[in-house]
């Protein structure tokens, strides 16, 4: 496969040639939509007249866009057409242009792409603060027009870190316990200053050469998969870089909503399901850009639609992705993202898909898991992100716990899933790159935290870990999201700490990188079943405590929570439908026998995880 890309990249932009691109570079047979979109690019294309002959594979439409170098070709494959090289023959007047495009065969049937589940914890990092590798790119800046130097002393620059990185670590990651890493973007982002999150593209087809190359993104994904983890990789439809090629010369008039640049979006998701919003504040949540440098790219245009479902079936095919992270879900049109998300699942029924959709209340996120009641559309969206347990999560665990605060607010949480379609498909998470850390500062002990970890790992829905949650990174943005991406210490060439190592680490942060462990791989190698299938069943906290249990078949994991500062005395008899008096159950983390008796004393701010099994 690699050799007929490296074809079709040689063929193109040579000489005088009439091609400068094609864009998806290589496509299958055997797949699920028999429709192929080619986006062609180069000066005065679309004075060009196109034949392809091909055994199975008809040139159904050939459409110019408002640009003149641009034409977007549109293909049937039928189900019994052979891998091989497709034959365009270009014409334009006494020109002639010959390209064979890579037609291959899949190396799986979309059935057998398994996307992340509630059986799964993701670890999220950000490629450039994780750790830098020795990477194959022989020049990291290759082919860029933008080329500012790492400077880990500006928190808002580039740090180095690269796709290398991330496949030197693997291996701690799997010790550690987690079961699948999401990647923030690694796309070509070819803009000024560097964009080192990933969040403005300038190239959905290639991996941006100061993280690594193509080839490299597929290694990191072979290493995980070998080592039984997936990988999810983040995307972003909603808007493009505006050093994006299409700024300067897009392909179709409405390629970008306000083209002038004139409106940015309100950040009121709230506009969408209001059924009192005015037109007005719907198109400038919707319409407008997310920020100057990353114009609003326009889903209602069915060319570029099509170019980014293409582009998002392109990777899992090509790469063998186990999911997808989409940014900024709600500011994209709905009805497209929707057709974009059906398409996807089509190809991969077993797939995942998690939609970031940023509310600070329940019903904003259920309205827009697929098939909810809330609305009367369909999102076909799988998963959502729980982000009101990042917004309230240290009123929760931090406070104490009174009939109205503390734990009690997360019972209350709980108590709101009635809204969502499938609760077991939440996204769920203590914090990310955009919010700041869960720990604002290092606490004095690992009480309250080794609460709130705990029940990220025990409760309903798919656990993520922001990295250095092992070793109790804390910060706020301060105004600047690059105080809570800082760099993994160690990761990095002159580092004078190693964290990736127990001897590099402090004793507190030891003791927090073994507890952390000790659930993940409880939870991956012992509950997994229970966790991951079992049905929730809570108890409102009285006298402090939370008491929850999941249960699947005859196995059951109870997990009780002393919110309280003070030794609390639990009265066991309001427990007896899951813990009946003399019933002996074991500590899952040290298997120490319990049995149930009337009444249990909890040390304060207390951790019990006990299980029958």
């Amino acid at each position: 496969m690699l050799a007929s890309l490296t074809l079709l990249a040689a063929s193109l932009g040579a000489g005088n040639a009439m091609v400068d691109r094609i864009d998806p570079p290589c496509w299958w047979v055997g797949m699920e939509n028999d429709t192929l979109q080619l986006m062609v690019s180069g000066k005065d294309i679309a004075a060009a007249e196109v034949k392809a002959d091909y055994p199975g594979v008809n040139l159904i439409e050939s459409v110019n866009g408002d640009s003149k170098d641009y034409k977007f070709l549109y293909f049937t494959i039928s189900p019994d057409t052979k891998p091989g090289e497709l034959p365009l023959t270009f014409t334009r007047g006494k020109e002639k242009e010959k390209i064979e495009y890579p037609l291959l065969q899949r190396k799986m049937k979309g059935e057998e792409h398994t996307g992340f589940t509630a059986a799964d914890v993701l670890y999220l990092l950000m490629p450039d603060r994780f750790a830098q590798g020795k990477g194959a790119a022989e020049d990291p800046y290759a082919g860029l027009q933008y080329k500012a130097q790492p400077d880990r002393n500006n928190p808002n620059a580039r740090h180095g870190g690269n796709i290398a990185g991330i496949i030197d670590h693997l291996d701690y990651l799997q010790d550690l316990g987690v079961t699948a890493i999401w990647v923030c973007p690694v796309l070509e982002n070819d803009m000024p200053g560097g964009s080192y999150h990933g969040y403005a593209t300038t190239d959905y087809y290639r991996i941006d050469p100061r993280f690594g190359t193509n080839e490299e993104w597929n290694l990191l994904i072979a290493e995980a998969h070998k080592r039984g983890m997936k990988v999810v990789m983040d995307m972003i439809f909603n808007h493009s870089g505006v050093a994006h090629p299409w700024r300067d010369n897009p392909p179709t008039r409405d390629w970008f909503n306000h083209p002038e640049g004139d409106v940015m979006t309100n950040y009121r998701l709230s506009t969408i399901h209001d059924p009192y919003a005015s037109e007005y504040d719907k198109d400038a949540t919707v319409n407008g850009w997310f920020v100057p440098s990353m114009p609003d790219l326009n889903q209602r245009n069915p060319h570029l639609m099509k170019y980014l479902t293409q582009n998002s079936i392109w990777w899992v095919e090509n790469s063998g992705i186990d999911g997808i992270r989409m940014d900024t879900y709600p500011y994209a049109d709905m009805d497209g993202m929707a057709g974009w998300a059906e398409d996807v699942m089509r190809e991969y029924p077993n797939f995942n898909i998690v939609g970031e959709c940023w509310y600070a209340n329940e019903g904003g996120s259920a309205f827009w898991q697929q098939q909810s009641r809330l609305n009367d559309k369909d999102t076909k969206l799988p998963s959502v992100m729980d982000f009101k347990l990042t917004i309230d999560g240290r009123k929760y665990f931090d406070e104490e716990t009174t009939p109205w605060t503390g734990l009690n607010g997360l019972y209350d949480h709980l108590a709101m899933d009635f809204l969502f379609p499938d609760p077991q498909k939440i996204l769920t998470f203590l914090d990310n790159h955009d919010t700041d850390r869960y720990l604002l500062t290092e606490p004095e002990n690992l009480d309250s935290w080794k609460q709130a970890v705990t029940f990220l790992l025990t409760s309903r829905g798919i656990p993520q870990l922001y990295y250095g949650t092992e070793l109790l990174m804390a910060g706020s943005k301060e105004g600047s999201d690059g105080y809570v991406r800082k760099d993994f210490p160690g990761g990095f060439p002159g580092d004078t700490v190693n964290a990736f190592e127990a001897s590099g680490r402090s004793e507190k942060q030891n003791e927090a990188w073994d507890y952390l462990s000790s659930v993940l791989k409880w939870r991956r190698d012992v509950a997994n079943d229970v966790i991951a299938k079992g049905e929730l069943k809570h108890f409102m906290p009285i006298n402090c405590v939370y008491v929850y249990q999941r249960k699947s078949g005859d196995k059951q994991v109870v997990v009780i929570l002393n919110g309280s500062e003070s030794e609390i005395e639990l009265d066991m008899p309001r427990y007896e439908e899951i813990l009946k008096p003399g019933t002996k159950l074991r500590k899952s983390l040290t298997g120490e026998e319990v049995e149930i008796t009337s009444s249990m004393m909890l040390a304060p701010k207390e951790t019990l995880i006990l299980q029958n099994f």
